[in-house]
């Protein structure tokens, strides 16, 4: 059967692969808003690199680095968003974190094979993020690639610290086997999703044209956000990503019920 907006073959697809691109288009007058909304925080943060803009949705500021607006925080309960997310992790959703990766033409930088959930402090790690093309994203300006079915395993492979300038991220997953990778090519409004598992990465932006992605972090609520210092996920942050401050991060439930005792008072204006 269909879900409430995937096909039952999209959702066959996100199950056998990790990821899917859905026969979808966020409506134009969204679009705009968005682009508008991406262009500003762009602006207002120029001593952040437009490839690492973690928090949009986070109006009193996830990190030290960026301060988000309220306007994001409704694009990431778009209901035609939450329906498709539905589909995939249930009824009980969560929204725990967004980032905008938009790679400046001909300077943006890439983003090594990984896996998300190696950076995330969820138990048991579930979630989909669900990533919105706002330009475009094309193998010429460094569209997202990944490997179909590596998520298969439930697995978090093993990564290797990369302390280049170039990279986008810190962490890397040695010896991949590019000749199994695909490219997410999507147009303007298309969006994707993907599952925590999904070994994926991307290459530098050598064209003259920006690509934007809006990636937002959703999480079925009976898992739990763990907040204690000593999580791997968090002590690895604490050394190498001080500003992303997991354990300070707000969530907010949109729909259904917390089964798993998460805290959404943390974060929010403290």
């Amino acid at each position: 059967m269909a879900g409430k907006r995937l096909s039952a073959a999209e959702i066959q697809q996100f199950q056998e692969e990790g990821l899917v691109i859905p026969d979808y288009r966020v409506p134009d007058s969204l679009l705009a808003k968005m682009r508008h909304a991406v262009d500003d925080l762009i602006e207002r943060h120029p001593h952040v690199a437009p490839e690492q803009l973690s928090g949009p949705h986070n109006p009193w500021g996830q990190s030290a680095q960026i301060l988000g607006t309220e306007e994001f925080l409704e694009f990431c309960r778009f209901p035609d968003f939450l329906d498709m997310v539905e589909d995939l992790i249930g009824p009980d959703i969560i929204l725990w974190g967004s980032m905008l990766f938009a790679k400046p033409g001909g300077t943006g930088k890439a983003v090594p094979w990984h896996q998300d959930g190696q950076y995330w402090p969820i138990t048991p790690l579930k979630t989909v993020t669900l990533r919105i093309a706002i330009d475009g994203s094309t193998p010429e300006n460094g569209c997202m690639r990944y490997v179909p079915g590596s998520h298969r395993d439930h697995a978090l492979l093993e990564h290797a610290v990369q302390l280049r300038d170039d990279y986008a991220i810190k962490q890397e997953i040695p010896d991949v086997d590019e000749t199994r990778a695909a490219d997410c090519v999507l147009q303007p409004g298309q969006i994707s999703l993907h599952d925590v598992y999904l070994i994926h990465g991307s290459n530098p932006n050598t064209s003259g044209k920006r690509r934007a992605d809006y990636a937002v972090r959703y999480m079925p609520a009976d898992a739990l956000y763990d907040r204690s210092p000593n999580h791997p996920a968090t002590a690895y942050a604490a050394k190498v990503s001080p500003t992303m401050n997991y354990a300070r991060r707000p969530l907010w439930l949109l729909r259904g019920s917390d089964r798993a005792g998460n805290d959404f008072a943390v974060g929010k204006g403290d």
